[in-house]
């Protein structure tokens, strides 16, 4: 079982997050591992699953968590969202009419349980006093409600409680037998929580070009050292079968 990350893993980050294509040779790679029987393929990423759909440019779909877990798409193309309670919508309804009304909604992407704000190719001092701005508004609406606020590799993000990528890694470990060779790639802080709930057996691997402190248990360098691991995991299911 091979349980993937998006952006930053398998796709390089840009100044367009509309043009977050995979790294060359990637797809070609995801291609085989979709057509196989040996591997289940999943993708747990924060992106919505619209957003990401057309950025895979793959002929058929594989198993798709987005929105940290909040949303699910099977591999037979059945799509569910969790519920999320009308008091939850409402505060990320105020959130994203304090950035329209401050001029600010070019920076926004809004997902299904929370919205991201994305600094990349703003200037630095611009960016800088916009995040300061919202992060104060922000922390003041989790005063009152348990909103997480998270900061990520250029941008922050207000996300509803109670789901993460860990939660998702542990659903889908409960659908699979014990004996299932799992490994997890990611590349930020997100993905931690997905580390942390693998098994002691299972293989979570840190996908950047410079390391930082993690639960992962190994680490490589992108993009060669990614599409290797994809070459190695292929050749190892083409001699298993």
């Amino acid at each position: 079982m091979l349980l993937l990350d998006y952006d930053g893993t398998l796709a390089p980050f840009g100044e367009k997050r509309d043009r977050a294509f995979p790294y060359a040779g990637m797809v070609e790679r995801l291609e085989r591992l979709i057509s196989s029987t040996s591997t289940r393929t999943v993708i747990i990423t924060g992106r919505a699953i619209n957003h990401i759909k057309p950025l895979l440019k793959l002929k058929k779909l594989p198993e798709i968590w987005g929105s940290h877990g909040w949303e699910h798409l099977s591999r037979e193309g059945h799509y569910t969202l969790k519920a999320i309670s009308p008091a939850f919508r409402e505060q990320l309804e105020k959130a994203r009419s304090f950035m329209v009304s401050q001029g600010w909604q070019e920076y926004l992407e809004e997902k299904p349980a929370s919205m991201a704000v994305h600094f990349r190719g703003v200037d630095t001092d611009l960016a800088l006093a916009i995040k300061i701005k919202i992060l104060s508004h922000w922390r003041q609406m989790a005063v009152r409600y348990p909103l997480l606020i998270s900061i990520f590799d250029g941008g922050l993000e207000l996300r509803l409680p109670g789901i993460n990528k860990g939660n998702v890694v542990r659903e889908i470990l409960k659908s699979e037998s014990d004996k299932v060779v799992t490994a997890y790639l990611g590349d930020d802080s997100t993905d931690e929580d997905a580390f942390q709930a693998l098994p002691s057996d299972a293989l979570g691997i840190l996908v950047r070009s410079e390391w930082r402190p993690t639960a992962a248990s190994a680490w490589i360098q992108t993009p060669e050292e990614l599409l290797d691991f994809f070459d190695r995991w292929l050749s190892a299911e083409e001699s298993h079968d």
